[in-house]
């Protein structure tokens, strides 16, 4: 019989991050996007802890019962690799397969990147690898979808995250469900952008029913989750897009440095981040980026919370790719 989730604290780079885990044997990470936390994972726990694997999906840090550092730059993809690699051999093991969705992916991809002798294997669901291009994002995503696109809107200090933390309720009824592949607002999916004097949440809108894979439940579930960091609840994910051009910055060293590990790719064909510039020619590019890809799967009708509005395909993506990696060393 699997034993239950259980909850801790980590250690890790001088920042407590709290972890969910179940069951034993070969590591897999499960790492959350914006704005989540560990609950993104409360359908793939049992079944992947049940065919044998430790099972373990952060709080990231800056999010949820995690620790939120006050510095921006402390929210750089140094810092978040840093923060998988600490918390890998902070439970005791050499290596882990490292699973992200959203802004997990690029942390993800990132890891594999740059530490493949820890990383035995990386998913990414919804953000595919994104190489690192000839100016600095920020400045390319301004061009093409101008200032109000969400990820420019965010950079302000203060701005995004009162809006957001005024009733996170309705912040995760209006995001989780404006993103999903329920939603009329992804047939078809388009790009965030905020028009001028209106926020986020104004272009969202909280919907009149929710879907039927997110419950109201599901939604306390996450206010109680963010509840510790009061009306910064959502400044520590913010932070993230806030280092945007800086990790830009911070990798130059390893511009066109492709992703050696076993890799597994997987996205609703109803995910906003499908429609943004230059994906499909990204998608295209797949097997030169991760030469060990093993597969990319597309889900019809997903919207972008992958993992969550369509499990069991999830589920069983990765186990087929879990089963076919080499057996973990030790």
């Amino acid at each position: 019989m699997t034993s239950a989730v259980e909850h801790s604290f980590v250690e890790v780079n001088g920042v407590r991050l709290h972890i969910a885990e179940q069951g034993r044997g070969p590591l897999v990470l499960l790492l959350h996007g914006f704005p989540e936390c560990w609950y993104s994972w409360r359908h793939q726990f049992a079944p992947l802890a049940a065919a044998g694997y430790r099972v373990v999906a952060p709080d990231q840090r800056g999010y949820a019962r995690s620790g939120q550092p006050a510095d921006i730059d402390a929210y750089s993809m140094l810092h978040l690799t840093g923060d998988v690699i600490g918390l890998i051999h902070a439970l005791g093991e050499d290596s882990a397969v490292v699973v992200g969705h959203d802004w997990g992916a690029p942390v993800a991809w990132s890891t594999a990147m740059l530490r493949p002798d820890v990383v035995r294997g990386v998913v990414g669901l919804s953000v595919p690898p994104l190489p690192r291009g000839p100016v600095a994002p920020l400045v390319a995503l301004g061009s093409l979808l101008g200032d109000g696109f969400y990820q420019i809107y965010f950079q302000e200090p203060g701005v995004a995250d009162a809006q957001l933390a005024q009733d996170p309720a309705a912040t995760f009824r209006s995001l989780l469900a404006g993103a999903s592949g329920d939603s009329p607002q992804t047939d078809p999916p388009r790009p965030w952008v905020i028009p001028e004097g209106a926020t986020l949440l104004d272009t969202m809108q909280e919907p009149g029913e929710l879907p039927a894979w997110l419950t109201e439940d599901d939604i306390q579930t996450f206010v109680r989750e963010y509840a510790e960091h009061g009306d910064r609840a959502f400044t520590g994910g913010l932070n993230w897009y806030r280092n945007l051009d800086r990790n830009w910055e911070l990798l130059a060293a390893f511009h066109d440095r492709g992703i050696d590990v076993p890799a597994l790719y997987m996205a609703g064909d109803r995910d906003l981040v499908r429609s943004f510039p230059g994906m499909d020619d990204l998608l295209g590019s797949l097997h030169r980026t991760t030469p060990k890809l093993h597969d990319n799967v597309t889900l019809p009708g997903c919207g972008h919370w992958t993992q969550q509005e369509r499990p069991d395909e999830v589920n069983a993506a990765l186990l087929d790719f879990l089963a076919q990696l080499p057996a973990a060393k030790g």
